[in-house]
């Protein structure tokens, strides 16, 4: 009973100290977006900036085009994860319910791609995209995004598929639904929870990528906004870090804000309610 609380007071202090871990970035990055420049080359950094100030957001929106590389990674972000959404759920529908060779190479497909570098893809792709004059626009980058988080999204839509009781579908077989009406009216309204995991994942995956980004948009009017952010690094490899602070700290709100909407959406049952006890 005494090895009780302390093992518990250690599991609270290993939690503090990796939330402290995750959180020492973010609140640095805050607390250099509003200091002014001579506090940022102070020898004696402080966490509370000493005078603080909105400068740097003035100068990072004077500098580069926040806003539109913003509305470039959003509609990006959008596309994805509405695509990947709707291409994703009646795929994983067919493989939770039909167990087959085909379904079977699906499923070894969904776990050997996630190990597959973004080097070792980016040269295929990019062959594909400019045979499709697809380089340097936004449905290009679009596609990409889709086709890398496709697997994610298969792999946990399946399991969602699983957690259906078989006896909703054939309940609605008995009173004359086809596949298609038992997956629209009956199965995906309890996939609810995990559509929205999956699309939130793809929206924030799509909205944080770099990589792809940086190789297949030529044009400034087309670059998303981590590629933007680049921009504040000068050619001897010298960072403005005031601006640089201040737009990176603007830039990662919204995935602050669909991580928290995520959290809540994974705590909720998807089958709550569906079947009487």
């Amino acid at each position: 009973m005494r090895a009780r609380p302390a093992a518990r007071a250690g599991q609270y202090a290993a939690l503090l100290a990796y939330l402290s871990f995750l959180a020492f970035p973010f609140l640095w990055l805050v607390s250099v977006a509003f200091k002014p420049a001579r506090e940022l080359g102070s020898l004696h950094p402080t966490w509370i900036p000493e005078h603080p100030t909105l400068a740097n957001f003035r100068q990072a929106f004077d500098e580069q085009p926040l806003l539109h590389a913003a509305v470039n990674s959003l509609l990006a972000a959008v596309g994805a994860a509405v695509v990947a959404v709707v291409v994703a759920t009646p795929t994983a529908y067919v493989m939770a319910r039909r167990r087959t060779r085909l379904t079977r190479a699906v499923s070894g497909w969904v776990v050997v791609s996630q190990a597959f570098p973004f080097v070792l893809v980016i040269i295929p792709l990019f062959l594909v995209l400019k045979n499709l004059r697809l380089i340097d626009s936004l449905p290009g980058l679009v596609l990409v995004y889709v086709v890398w988080a496709l697997p994610f999204a298969l792999w946990m839509l399946v399991g969602h598929v699983r957690a259906v009781p078989v006896e909703l579908e054939e309940a609605a077989a008995i009173d004359g639904a086809g596949r298609l009406r038992t997956l629209v009216s009956v199965t995906a309204p309890l996939l609810a929870p995990g559509i929205a995991v999956t699309g939130l994942f793809a929206f924030v995956t799509a909205w944080n990528e770099f990589f792809f980004a940086l190789v297949l948009l030529k044009s400034a009017r087309q670059q998303t906004l981590p590629v933007v952010l680049t921009h504040f690094i000068g050619a001897e490899g010298v960072a403005d870090l005031g601006p640089l602070a201040a737009a990176a700290s603007l830039a990662t709100l919204p995935s602050l804000v669909v991580f928290a909407i995520v959290q809540r959406r994974i705590t909720g049952g998807v089958l709550a309610g569906a079947v009487k006890s």
